[in-house]
């Protein structure tokens, strides 16, 4: 079993620096195209796509040519930012900026499963689990080494749904399972802590059975070295992260959930990306 103390080893880096460069670029392309996003006729979720964004380049960047293994947005109202990682990992080839949530547009409010590098549309809270827990279910009786990997949120986990399926995931011994949970301390109507808050949430997926890592879901490097497959258990990353994450002016806000930019504010935001 591999060490769960991510966030805090220091990696070696150096000779993936260009790669590593790569990716935190692609994000920043990732995040003025969800600010786009939120600047379209409907607006967009924004506050869970900006956190949620390095979780998807990075999963997309090691996974996303494997056939074998799925990807799968359990928060589905985040679809920007599936649609940005898709693109800038060059999986999706039109920019999803262009026509979001117009009509006849591919590019919908939530995951469209007919566009390349969605298996499934998710949009129920605590289906995507499911989704993934039975795609690496298939992966195992089929003997490849395609993996389930999911990325849902921790507003998400006050779904009974997501506990039932940790618990089949652990009772068949899937070791092709990945939960990152997208922990951005925010949801549709305030913070987590003030409306069910999930204590010893670390405890409790190692309870279930999961090898449980903690990272800062923002760094490209712990990202990476946290999304690979244990050889005994199911895995779980615990990615903290910011609601908003880039745009000052709404990091951390979970009044920010859903938006609908001027062209001149959004402007204004991408301008100053951090």
């Amino acid at each position: 079993m591999r060490d769960t103390t991510i966030a805090t080893q220091q990696f070696d880096w150096r000779e993936q620096t260009e790669e590593i460069s790569l990716l935190q670029a692609r994000a920043k392309e990732a995040r003025n195209l969800i600010i786009d996003m939120a600047a379209s006729a409907t607006g967009c979720h924004i506050g869970g796509s900006l956190s949620a964004i390095d979780l998807l380049i990075g999963a997309y960047a090691k996974y996303g040519q494997d056939p074998n293994t799925a990807i799968i947005l359990s928060k589905g109202h985040a679809a920007a930012a599936l649609y940005a990682a898709l693109y800038v990992n060059g999986i999706v080839k039109q920019n999803p900026a262009e026509s979001y949530g117009q009509a006849g547009s591919l590019f919908t409010g939530h995951p469209n499963h007919k566009l390349p590098g969605i298996p499934f549309a998710t949009g129920s809270l605590g289906h995507g689990i499911a989704y993934a827990a039975g795609w690496a279910l298939a992966q195992k009786l089929r003997q490849t080494n395609g993996l389930g990997i999911v990325i849902g949120g921790d507003g998400e986990l006050q779904e009974g749904l997501c506990w039932e399926t940790a618990q089949i995931v652990q009772a068949q011994a899937l070791r092709n399972f990945i939960y990152i949970v997208d922990c951005n301390g925010g949801q549709n109507d305030g913070y987590v802590h003030d409306i069910s808050p999930i204590r010893n949430l670390r405890q409790r997926f190692e309870a279930f059975g999961f090898v449980t890592t903690e990272i800062d879901g923002h760094h490209v490097e712990h990202i990476l070295a946290a999304i690979e497959p244990d050889p005994e258990k199911p895995t779980a990353v615990l990615a903290t992260t910011i609601k908003g994450k880039g745009v000052a002016a709404i990091e951390g806000n979970p009044e920010a959930h859903y938006v609908k930019l001027s062209e001149k504010l959004a402007y204004r935001w991408k301008v100053s990306l951090t």
